[in-house]
């Protein structure tokens, strides 16, 4: 079995599987607890990226042995809730600046690696299946291709908070519809659908709840003969408006600063809604 893949049978919060006759690496995210975006999901998430990338990048790369990289959710109408909130409350009331920047800069690493495919020859697609949340929206746009299905939400809440999606949210989300846009969806704390980010050209495709995976495996197919052209336009787009991991670090840098200055009423917002997290996480 190839290296990289052998360690992913002990990740814990990572569950990944290699569809070698259609060339797609299945990658579904698992976290222990809330369904958000727990330091052992980032850093399995970040291992397998530089497994794949230090594999293929010292040798030939037209070696690997998938065309397609699938980011999915193992949680039942849920894609990803976003940060570790009660993580971060307790982070930032000891005053762990060092602790709290290295899970950002985890998190930053995952969505850079995704956006630029790696820097090999593969697509990233998002399969979205559940509510996209902070964290998890920024994941999900991350991707070269965003698939949802018709019940999926999106949203970044961190305004509730006083605080700004930080690992992100700014940076893909204007390259895509620009940063007056980004603006607006930071501030308003909204929640959006499916069909409200496809027509502002966030989501690529829409499908049926259920159908998820029947529709990446159709992308696939249609898209098989002109996997190359694909390639080069994800490249095109990265050369006219690139994506730096500088830039996303040093928003991150702000992201960390600015958690440190919350208030004891602004972290027990934050806790409370790390609580109804948990209580939906329960079924409650």
């Amino acid at each position: 079995m190839i290296g990289w893949l052998a360690k992913t049978k002990d990740y814990e919060q990572v569950e990944v599987d290699l569809d070698e006759e259609s060339q797609i690496l299945w990658c579904y995210m698992s976290p222990k607890g809330r369904p958000s975006v727990t330091p052992g999901l980032a850093n399995e998430a970040r291992q397998l990226q530089e497994g794949i990338r230090h594999c293929y990048q010292r040798g030939d790369a037209s070696s690997i042995p998938f065309k397609y990289m699938v980011w999915g959710s193992s949680v039942p109408g849920v894609f990803n809730l976003g940060g570790d909130l009660k993580l971060f409350a307790q982070l930032i009331r000891e005053g762990r600046r060092g602790d709290l920047l290295a899970y950002a800069t985890n998190c930053v690493d995952v969505v850079y690696a995704n956006a630029v495919n790696l820097e090999l020859p593969v697509i990233t697609i998002s399969l979205i299946q559940g509510d996209a949340l902070g964290g998890g929206f920024e994941a999900a746009i991350s991707g070269n291709v965003v698939i949802a299905e018709k019940s999926a939400k999106f949203g970044l809440p961190e305004v509730l908070f006083n605080l700004f999606p930080g690992m992100g949210a700014y940076s893909l989300i204007s390259r895509r519809i620009g940063p007056a846009q980004a603006e607006r969806m930071i501030f308003s704390g909204k929640v959006y659908s499916a069909e409200e980010l496809y027509e502002l050209g966030l989501v690529d495709m829409i499908v049926e709840d259920g159908t998820g995976q029947t529709a990446v495996m159709d992308y696939v197919s249609r898209n098989v003969r002109r996997h190359n052209a694909n390639i080069a336009v994800y490249r095109a787009r990265q050369r006219i408006n690139p994506l730096s991991y500088e830039e996303l670090y040093e928003i991150t840098v702000d992201w960390v600063d600015a958690a440190l200055t919350l208030t004891d009423s602004d972290l027990r917002r934050m806790e409370r809604l790390a609580g109804a997290q948990d209580k939906r996480r329960l079924g409650r």
